[in-house]
């Protein structure tokens, strides 16, 4: 079980590992060893809680898909084990990140000198487009 708040686990068996060719510069050894490692999690399946598989399908995050699973690739290290820690470690910062509810956006009116800064700075640069327009002599 891996923990991601003082209460909330994720089991590892729900997690699916592969082992896949690096992409990218590396020589002959790149084209022999799997090292790059692709971890996949369903949020509907993971066991979560509802209001986190809610939270996460919500998130605008390129590693999450239209059908609710989560995506990582982590090829940055030569090592099998080390990249699979990283992967591990990217997962368990995207879950913690949805777990803090967002704050409440409180409405605030503009002050009174920002207003003036506004208009003085509109005024300005209609001034700076009268002086660009040519004077018609009829």
């Amino acid at each position: 079980m891996l923990p991601i708040t003082a209460d909330i686990y994720l089991d590892e068996e729900l997690l699916n590992w592969q082992f896949v060719r690096a992409s990218g510069p590396g020589g002959q050894h790149v084209n022999k060893v799997s090292t790059a490692v692709l971890l996949q999690l369903d949020i509907r399946q993971s066991g979560l809680p509802d209001w986190l598989q809610q939270r996460l399908l919500k998130l605008a995050d390129h590693r999450i898909s239209q059908s609710g699973k989560i995506t990582i690739k982590c090829q940055q290290s030569r090592s099998q084990e080390q990249n699979r820690e990283l992967a591990l470690a990217q997962l368990l910062v995207l879950l913690q990140s949805v777990t803090k509810a967002p704050k409440k956006r409180l409405a605030t009116k503009p002050s009174y000198s920002s207003q003036q800064k506004r208009l003085q700075s509109k005024k300005q640069q209609g001034q700076t487009k009268a002086l660009r327009q040519q004077k018609r002599f009829d």
